[in-house]
């Protein structure tokens, strides 16, 4: 049975990515419902065209790390976030949060200041529960990221809505300029 270890974790990276790509932008085949959902089954099946993984192994992705991504329910598999195709991923509305962050590039940062977060190609803004997440999200596009604090209270009281994806990852439709500054 393959399971997730520390040799084999650059294939448990890259299977993920797939799979990401797959149910979140490219889900030919699979048989898509509305919420996302594709069988376990029919994943795996595409999965092994690419990776030899078992259906224990893609569970151990699902459910490995601190950054959840996946759920698996009754047989079905998602992607929480992150899709680019029309999909209703029902998430809880958050009405706690004060401060959410974002991570980016100066020169995005800058246009973001003037116009505001929107979700480009995606479906929704992803915002970071703390400004060191937000400093890794951003990591992934320049090595210096530039930090955005986004008021969400304010925000909220003003008829912006925020979603929890996960512990770390919240979602909005857009944020407008007057919710957002720059971290110094």
């Amino acid at each position: 049975m393959l399971t997730i270890t520390e040799s084999n974790r650059d294939l448990a990276v890259e299977v993920s990515k797939f799979m990401s790509y797959l149910l979140r932008h490219n889900p030919r085949d699979l048989q898509i419902d509305d919420k996302g959902f594709v069988r376990l089954s029919n994943l795996l099946k595409r999965v092994k065209e690419r990776y030899d993984v078992n259906e224990t192994f893609i569970r151990d992705i699902a459910h490995a790390g601190d950054k959840v991504r996946f759920q698996i329910l009754n047989g079905k598999i998602r992607a929480l976030y992150g899709h680019t195709i029309e999909v209703e991923v029902e998430l809880p509305e958050d009405e706690g949060v004060k401060i959410l962050y974002h991570g980016t590039t100066a020169a995005a940062a800058s246009e973001i200041l003037k116009g505001g977060l929107g979700p480009m190609k995606r479906r929704f803004v992803h915002l970071s529960a703390t400004r060191e997440i937000a400093r890794e999200v951003g990591k992934r596009r320049t090595r210096n990221p530039a930090i955005l604090v986004i008021d969400a209270e304010k925000a909220r009281r003003d008829g912006i809505r925020f979603h929890k994806a996960t512990d770390s990852v919240y979602l909005s439709k857009r944020i407008p300029p007057k919710y957002v500054k720059k971290l110094e």
